[in-house]
């Protein structure tokens, strides 16, 4: 489906931004950074393609689309074939044997060849029917036998159904990512912002269009699919509980998942001809699992400074006794270490409150459990869940920032609340510790702007803050290294610029090959 359909004639879009599960629905980080860069570069005409779970799973469109946005389409995997009328077949022997080649191949990730390997199955999805097409997947008598054969070979713990549905389930998406490939408005190049399904993509449609693709990744999704995994209730282990608390790998269908994004992501990878991450230690980790250290490089996020210096002129004198967490109600969050984190800190400040900033309704039974638990400590009156809200109407209240949680990359909104002049606590996650104290030595003269915790340690957390909030000297201070930080190194221009330079180059880069 399309919101905005691609323009017509041969006039092709400038860059095509491939998304998943964030803007224009979901309200968050990647989804403000992706409205900053479409805004920010007017004279680019852009595209999106957002891809999604169900779209039950999603409200309304949260943006309100620039103009130099001329084509947005909306595609929701897990709908179409849990739908489909079955027309069960056995499916072409052929086709299934390229299929078990390919997984085969995919089982040894530090021999094959991941591009070739995409070019493979590209080959093997293809609709002229001599390929495996959706129906043969879902419904032939071949795949159910293939599927029994890989689960008495490889499988060690699920049940066959549990196996027989994560297959059925992980694969069916990518025959409508081959057909969103095929189908693709004609654009000068794609900008993937992830690997995943959004990656995987970029780079069939890579494979298939020769369009120059550049990956960018705010956090490493593999390493959040793996934490999400670890986490997920929907997944079921065949162990006991004795035996999961006395062994510490996860279970085989958790590692099919994580294998299946690993895969996935190498093939983005090797296909993509600029790869960027936010700061240094993420394009480490995507060197470490596959990317090409010569495709990648760094660019840090930038702000719109202008927006956030006249909130310095609306703060109090006094320095506010509120706590505000700004995101998403999520796990990744940690939301529960922070609300128990302030039953220290009302103990001690009891005047203090903590403003809980952001949607509740992308985790519902998280953001239940989390309310909760603000009851039975006690803390109903100082903890407040306020939902979405501007930024900009609650950072001039805040006293301090904190985030609590177990994975970043390099969030927006710290950058935000330096530049409206709020010192900040968080876990030392992504590259907050840098944002905090400081990138290098240069950096680091400029003194540390609040300070970081380990992760899920409630009571680091609440001295960090307490030690901010009682010493007067030590916030303002913080204060002034956060404004020096913000205003030196993350600014929006110097973001755009590089972002500008990277689109050029893709497109030199590809015209040389």
């Amino acid at each position: 489906m399309s919101f905005l359909k691609a323009p017509e004639g041969n006039e092709a879009i400038d860059v095509m931004l491939l998304l998943e599960g964030t803007y224009p629905y979901v309200h968050g980080g990647v989804s403000s950074w992706v409205q900053q860069l479409i805004r920010g570069l007017p004279s680019l005409r852009f595209g999106v393609v957002f891809l999604g779970s169900r779209r039950a799973d999603y409200h309304d469109v949260r943006y309100e689309f620039p103009a130099n946005l001329v084509c947005v389409e909306e595609h929701f995997l897990m709908e179409q074939w849990q739908h489909e009328r079955v027309q069960p077949g056995r499916g072409n022997a052929e086709a299934f044997q390229q299929s078990d080649r390919l997984h085969q191949a995919l089982r040894e990730p530090d021999t094959v060849d991941f591009k070739a390997s995409l070019a493979d199955f590209a080959k093997l999805l293809r609709d002229d029917g001599a390929g495996l097409s959706r129906e043969d997947f879902l419904y032939g008598e071949r795949s159910w036998q293939q599927i029994g054969d890989y689960y008495t070979r490889y499988c060690s713990d699920p049940s066959f159904v549990d196996y027989f549905w994560t297959v059925r389930t992980m694969h069916a998406p990518l025959f409508d990512l081959i057909e969103i490939a095929r189908h693709l408005p004609k654009a000068r190049m794609l900008h993937a912002i992830s690997t995943g399904y959004a990656g995987f993509l970029g780079a069939l449609a890579h494979q298939m269009h020769g369009t120059p693709l550049a990956i960018t990744e705010h956090g490493i999704y593999t390493k959040e699919r793996r934490i999400d995994l670890a986490q997920a209730e929907w997944i079921r282990d065949a162990r006991n509980a004795l035996e999961s608390s006395l062994r510490q790998d996860i279970s085989y269908v958790r590692q099919l998942w994580i294998r299946f994004f690993e895969g996935l992501g190498r093939m983005s990878y090797r296909s993509a001809t600029q790869i960027t991450a936010l700061y240094d230690g993420n394009r480490e980790r995507q060197i470490a699992d596959g990317a090409p250290a010569d495709r990648t490089r760094v660019i840090p996020n930038g702000i719109e400074l202008a927006r956030y210096r006249p909130l310095r002129a609306q703060r109090p004198p006094e320095i506010p006794q509120v706590i505000g967490l700004i995101g998403r109600v999520t796990p990744i969050k940690d939301i529960k270490t922070f609300i128990r984190s302030m039953r220290t800190v009302h103990a001690n400040l009891p005047q203090a409150e903590a403003w809980i900033v952001g949607p509740t309704d992308e985790d519902e039974l998280y953001y239940q459990d989390c309310a909760s638990l603000v009851d039975d400590l006690g803390l109903g009156d100082c903890v407040k869940f306020l939902g979405y809200q501007d930024v900009r109407d609650i950072l001039p209240k805040l006293g301090l920032l904190v985030l609590s949680s177990i994975s970043e990359a390099q969030p927006l909104v710290v950058l935000e609340a330096f530049a409206a002049g709020v010192p900040v606590v968080t876990t030392d996650v992504g590259s907050c510790a840098a944002l905090v104290h400081g990138a290098d030595d240069d950096d680091r003269a400029s003194g540390s702007a609040g300070a970081t915790v380990s992760i899920a340690n409630p009571q680091a957390l609440a001295d960090a803050m307490i030690g901010l909030l009682i010493d007067a000297p030590r916030w303002q201070a913080a204060q002034a290294a956060a404004i020096a930080r913000v205003e030196m190194m993350y600014g929006e221009d110097l973001m755009l610029e590089r972002y500008q330079a990277l689109y050029g180059d893709l497109v030199a880069t590809e015209e040389v090959h």
